[in-house]
Formats: C-alpha cells, structure tokens, sequence
C-alpha cells in the first residue's frame, strides 16, 4: 500500500509560469545556470542555484549561498508565487516531440520513502544530500519533485483522463522545445485517486534520489527539534509527480574516457578484441542490448559480447554498462571507480552521439562509448532486489520543471 496526500503548493500564476520555472538544480552548473536565468529576475534558478547571485568564486556549499536561497524565495514568493487555499492534487503532462507521458503531482510519505515502500535504484553521495538538506531548511520549503514511477493501474489512468477535461492551470513550451501542462483534480476526484493509489504495492524513484533522501534528513532535524511532533506535519512528505512505468522514457547514458591509459589506438583494440567481437558498426547507437558502440579514432565499432559470457539472471551485471565497466574501463583504461575518475566523463542521451564524435573529434576525450538504454523493467528488478544501479545508468527525458509545485514544510 502507498500513501499520496494532497498539499496546498505554492504556484505561480498562469502567465508567469514560463518565466518562473526552471530546469532542475542538478543538470546545469553555475555558469549554464547564470547564463540562462540572466534577465529574468523570476527564473527559480535564483532559488534552486542562488549562488548565480553572488561573486564569482563563491563557496556553493557557503552559508552565504543558503542565506541568498532564503532571501530570493521570500522575494519570489512575494513577486509571483501564491500557495493554494486547499489542499490539492494535480495532473502534470510532459510532451517532448512524439513521447508523452502524464502523472500525477502529490506529496508521498516520509516513511514509506525510509522503509522502502518508495524504493531506490541509486547510492546518494553525502555531499550531494547535505546542500540539498540546507537548501530544504533553509527554506522550509521543496522546490522540486521527485521523479516516482509505478506499475499502472486502470482506475488511475480513468482518473487521469477525467481531470484533463477541463481547462489546464499552465500548458506552455519551455525553451528547449519540452511541453508541460498540468491540471488541477477536481475535489471529487481526489479522494478516489488517494484511494486507488493505496492499492499501488510500491514507488520507485526514477529521478532525484537526492532530493528524497534530503526530504527524509529535514524531516529527521525537524522532528528532534518538535516536542510537539504527531506525525502529521508537511515535513513528514514530500513533493512527488508520479508516472506509470509503461508510460516513461530512459534514453542512454554515454561515456567518455580522456585517454587509452598509455596505449596506442591498435593495440588498445587488440586487448579489445581479446573480450569482444567487433566489427565495424551500421550505427552509432546499438540497436540491442548486449551492444556497445565505440568511437575511436574517428570511426564508430560495434563491440558485442559473446552469448552466455554474461549472467542474465543477475540484474546488475547483464546491464552493459556493468559489461564495460568490468571488462574496458577498470581493466583496460584503470577507472576503478566512475564517480571519483576525472578521466572519464558522462554525456546524456539527449545530447545524442554526435556530442561523443565531438569530444573525440576535439581531442577532449580519446574514445566514446554509445550505450544501449536501461528499460524501466531492469530499473525495477534491480530496486525490488535491494541493489544499486552502477553510477550514471539512467537518463529520463523529458524532464520535470522546479518552481511550478513548491510544497510548503
């Protein structure tokens, strides 16, 4: 069973929703953030990246930084942002070209998120959970939603259709061509779609284990320091847009590694060949699982493993980026470890593979890899396992906006 709870979200008005929300916190840097909310002094980017605001330099992780989150917040909330009289739940539709996938924006429990009801495919970095714990109490507030998925069911998705019957709270096209329309439910809807969740056995988290595992951490400070807690406060939830899983996109996530560790371009393909067929690739992006695409000296390879040579049982080492991992990058080119190695380099799907030609091209990087995306059955196999994705598995697309649904703690 799952819990989904309705929330009085702090919201923008229809005409300035455009200019108010803004790409998640954690898919820009400072400069593309500074770069972007530059002449829009509504961009949430003042919120969610507050250090575009201060000195070149600044200390991101600084008290400074969190003062300033604080303070743009207060200002933003009293320029553009007014919260709900009632509690509400509300229906959000991504369109990005011919994908669509719509869901459903809620708060879910605290709880259910620490006992593993709302399950994780992912290992958070501490550094990661502590700025966004800071950024949570220092605004007493969640600013962006947590991605959840779920096995659908029927009765939501009716749900769902009905509430788009009327007119939208916001429909507008965001700069990098990703639509985002959402609706409120109507009153009488609510409680049937809190009803029919609770028959929904378990959440996954699709995007933004950091966000969640912060919303627990602000919840635990300010539950200590509430004589009077019962349970029952706005910090026990948190802000959610839920998606059924058949409904979900996972595009690649592509790899690029800055030298062959000493090794020139032959023999780096003759210890290839030693764990791999390859054969000159039809195309850049592999056409099946059990594929990888290198690029290498300005020609793209197929490298396809060996039938049976993989344990198709084990969920985390049949994903072909286990398969690199433990074959090419630790092995061949000494990446031990992904998340530390400033050799080696992550480039999203949605850049395409002519972003990997580029690097290489360039000189950036020595070779690419083009990987064959993770299905949202994996994702779900690996997390109803209690495992953990290897770093940089997944990538949605489209992506959720911040400041749209704020929830109030």
């Amino acid at each position: 069973m799952t819990t989904i709870r309705a929330f009085k979200a702090l919201r923008p008005p229809s005409e300035k929703a455009l200019e108010v929300s803004a790409v998640p916190y954690d898919v820009v840097n400072t400069t593309e953030a500074r770069q972007i909310a530059a002449g829009n002094p509504l961009s949430f980017l003042h919120v969610s990246r507050p250090e575009i605001d201060l000195p070149d330099g600044t200390d991101i992780h600084s008290d400074a930084v969190y003062n300033k989150a604080a303070e743009n917040f207060e200002r933003l909330t009293s320029e553009a942002l007014a919260a709900e009289d009632a509690p509400s739940l509300y229906v959000y539709k991504l369109q990005m070209g011919e994908h669509a996938q719509t869901g459903i924006a809620a708060c879910c429990s605290v709880d259910e998120y620490d006992s593993n009801v709302i399950r994780k495919h992912e290992r958070t970095r501490k550094d990661k959970e502590d700025d966004r714990t800071r950024h949570i109490l220092a605004l007493r507030a969640q600013t962006g939603p947590v991605f959840l998925t779920y096995r659908g069911r029927d009765e939501i998705n009716d749900l769902v259709i009905r509430a788009q019957q009327d007119g939208p709270l916001y429909d507008f096209q965001a700069p990098d061509g990703v639509s985002h329309t959402i609706w409120l439910v109507d009153q009488s809807d609510r409680g049937l779609l809190i009803e029919a969740f609770k028959d929904v056995p378990l959440l996954y988290i699709a995007d933004g284990h950091h966000r969640a595992a912060s919303a627990s951490r602000a919840r635990a400070d300010l539950k200590e320091k509430n004589p009077h807690h019962d349970g029952n406060e706005e910090y026990n939830f948190f802000v959610t847009v839920l998606f059924p899983a058949d409904q979900l996109q996972i595009l690649s996530y592509n790899r690029a590694v800055k030298d062959l560790s000493g090794m020139p371009p032959g023999e780096f393909l003759t210890r290839l060949s030693e764990k791999f067929t390859i054969a000159a690739a039809s195309s850049p992006s592999p056409a099946t699982k059990g594929e990888i695409c290198m690029y290498l000296g300005g020609r793209w390879y197929s490298l396809s493993v060996a039938p049976g040579t993989t344990n198709p049982i084990d969920p985390i080492s049949s994903l072909d980026v286990s398969v690199l991992q433990e074959r090419v990058l630790d092995p061949l080119l000494g990446i031990t470890d992904v998340r530390t190695d400033k050799r080696i380099d992550f480039v999203g799907g949605i850049r395409g593979t002519a972003a990997l030609e580029e690097m290489v091209d360039e000189g950036r990087a020595a070779v690419a890899f083009s990987m064959y995306p993770v299905t949202v059955d994996e994702l779900m196999a690996i997390a109803d396992a209690n495992e953990i994705m290897p770093p940089k598995s997944t990538w949605f697309e489209p992506k959720l906006r911040d400041g749209l649904l704020s929830h109030l703690i």
